[in-house]
C-alpha cells in the first residue's frame, strides 16, 4: 500500500496505548465496547468527563491483543494522554503520543479493508471510513518513508466529509459541552449503555433509558466562516448552536421537535441538509 493520492491529514494525532492492560483499561475509560471489539478492528469511541459532556471523539482501533490505536482528529493528544496518565494506577499499559506516524486519507474505497476490519499491510494500517455514498480511506504508517503530501485544500474536504457524515468535530471551545446524545454518537455506534461503568456512564445510561434526550445533532449550510459556538436563531429567538463547522456546513445541537420557520446563524439563512448513513461501526 503506497501513498501516491493520500495527502496528509495535518491535524490527525495518534494515541497508543500498550501492555497487557491495554484494552481493559480502553474499556473502562471510553464510551464503546472496547472488549467486544475484535483484533484487527476499529469502531468509534469518545472520552466523556464524569459529568457525560464529550471531551473527544476518536476512532479506536485493536491492533492486536496488547495495542489500542485512537485517531484524534482534532488533536490535542498531549493533553489527552496526560489527562490519561492520572488514571492508569498499577495498570499494565504504556501511554503514548504516536508522532512518529502519520494519517492520510483518499476519497477512494479501500484496496483491503472492509467495514470495521482493518487491512494491515506491513507497517501499514487501512481503513474504510466510508460507504458506497461517499467512499473514503484512512491509511496509518511510519513517518519514515511515507511521503504523503499537506494539502489544506483536501483537509477542509475531509473535514466537511465527517460532518456530513455526522462526525463531530470538536474545536477546543465545544469540549465538555455537549453529551453523547446530542452529538448524534448513537449514529456511529460510539457508546455503550450495557457495558459496565466508565467516566460519565450513569448520566448517558439515564438519559438513554429515562428518555430524556431532547437534542440531536443535524447538518446545515452556513455562511462561510461561521465560528462554533455561534447560535442557531429561529424566529428572532435562539433554539440551538453549531458544535462543528468546516467551511460552509455545520453540526448544529436542535430541538427533536421544532418549527418548519426558516433558521439563520450569525444573520445568515441556514438550510436543513440530510446526514449521510453508513458508518456505523
Amino acid at each position: 500500500m503506497d501513498f501516491n493520492g493520500f495527502p496528509r491529514l495535518s491535524g490527525h494525532q495518534l494515541l497508543s496505548l500498550d501492555g497487557p492492560d491495554a484494552a481493559a483499561f480502553a474499556h473502562a475509560q471510553f464510551s464503546s465496547d472496547v472488549t467486544a471489539l475484535p483484533v484487527q478492528h476499529w469502531q468509534w469511541s469518545a472520552w466523556l468527563s464524569a459529568k457525560g459532556r464529550t471531551i473527544a471523539v476518536f476512532q479506536l482501533i485493536r491492533v492486536d491483543e496488547e495495542r489500542i490505536l485512537l485517531v484524534l482528529a482534532d488533536g490535542d493528544a498531549d493533553a489527552i494522554a496526560s489527562q490519561l496518565q492520572r488514571f492508569v494506577f498499577r495498570r499494565k499499559v504504556k501511554i503514548a503520543v504516536r508522532d512518529d506516524r502519520i494519517v492520510a486519507g483518499s476519497f477512494t474505497a479501500p484496496e483491503a479493508a472492509s467495514d470495521a476490519a482493518i487491512a494491515v499491510h506491513g507497517e501499514t494500517l487501512e481503513l474504510d471510513v466510508g460507504s458506497d455514498a461517499l467512499p473514503r480511506t484512512l491509511r496509518i504508517a511510519p513517518l519514515d518513508g511515507a511521503t504523503a503530501a499537506d494539502d489544506a485544500g483536501f483537509v477542509l474536504a475531509w473535514r466537511q466529509s465527517d460532518l456530513r457524515y455526522g462526525v463531530p468535530r470538536l474545536a477546543a471551545d465545544q469540549r465538555e459541552q455537549w453529551t453523547p446524545q446530542q452529538l448524534g454518537l448513537d449514529r456511529l455506534n460510539g457508546y455503550s449503555v450495557k457495558k459496565g461503568c466508565y467516566p460519565g456512564q450513569e448520566i448517558v445510561a439515564r438519559t438513554h433509558f429515562l428518555g430524556k434526550a431532547k437534542r440531536a445533532l443535524q447538518l446545515l449550510r452556513v455562511g462561510d466562516g461561521t465560528p462554533s459556538g455561534a447560535q442557531v436563531q429561529q424566529n428572532g429567538a435562539a433554539i440551538g448552536a453549531v458544535a462543528s463547522v468546516a467551511g460552509d456546513l455545520a453540526l448544529a445541537v436542535l430541538p427533536l421537535e421544532i418549527a418548519s420557520d426558516p433558521l439563520s446563524v450569525d444573520g445568515v439563512d441556514a438550510v436543513h441538509l440530510p446526514l449521510l448513513d453508513g458508518l456505523a461501526r
